[in-house]
């Protein structure tokens, strides 16, 4: 059994950090945490190896006060909570824990700091990225349900600016279309809920373009 566990965590930490999967050496501060949650839980869920160092090195979970800081994470410090299970594995003479995040239902989860203030993060590769207002914006409209895509004149100009400068960033592409920013956020959303644009994130910045079934065929 104690064989079984460690191949299987050998096998975790084999694919390393990704979109799915953060290592944590040890638990100091819960609202630290909770942008790890957050992240999780507003992309597609993940599991977080808690006693795994950066390097892939077993360190193991100290205390019982690591566990409870990784409830609190969840709990207390993100709105609304989040749900988490958790895993302890031996190997190596050390425990290991596996706190697991669902994506959420309810988005956005939101990580509370000290002050209070509410915070949305997104996982995007191995980091935890603050939301972008087009997330934000997305998660909106997804709670109402709109199923009706139509096209006024303004989303007809942004599809055309898109056309002509992919790859741009929001505060670029507001410019570009002499759009209000209100209105591109708005008309942006409903194109990524649709497929009909796309976000990627690339140095440090979301941009913005047609999705390629938009641009087949264009010259």
């Amino acid at each position: 059994m104690l064989h079984q566990a460690l191949q299987y965590l050998e096998e975790l930490i084999a694919q390393g950090e990704h979109q799915q999967q953060d290592f944590k050496y040890r638990i100091q501060d819960a609202v630290k945490l909770a942008r790890s949650v957050s992240a999780f839980a507003n992309t597609d869920g993940g599991r977080l190896l808690i006693g795994v160092r950066d390097d892939g090195h077993l360190s193991g979970v100290r205390s019982d006060e690591e566990i409870y800081m990784m409830e609190k994470a969840a709990t207390t410090c993100c709105r609304p909570a989040s749900d988490i299970s958790f895993e302890t594995f031996q190997a190596e003479g050390r425990t290991i824990v596996i706190a697991t995040i669902p994506r959420a239902t309810r988005r956005p989860v939101c990580a509370v700091d000290e002050k209070g203030k509410k915070t949305a993060y997104v996982r995007v590769n191995d980091e935890n990225i603050v939301a972008s207002p087009i997330h934000l914006e997305i998660w909106k409209q997804d709670k109402a349900s709109t199923v009706v895509m139509t096209y006024s004149e303004e989303e007809t100009q942004l599809l055309d600016t898109l056309r002509l400068h992919p790859g741009v960033t929001l505060n670029r592409l507001v410019r570009l279309s002499g759009l209000s920013r209100y209105r591109v956020i708005k008309s942006l959303a409903r194109f990524i809920r649709y497929d009909i644009a796309q976000m990627n994130y690339h140095e440090e910045q979301f941009l913005f373009a047609l999705a390629p079934s938009q641009t087949d065929g264009q010259p």
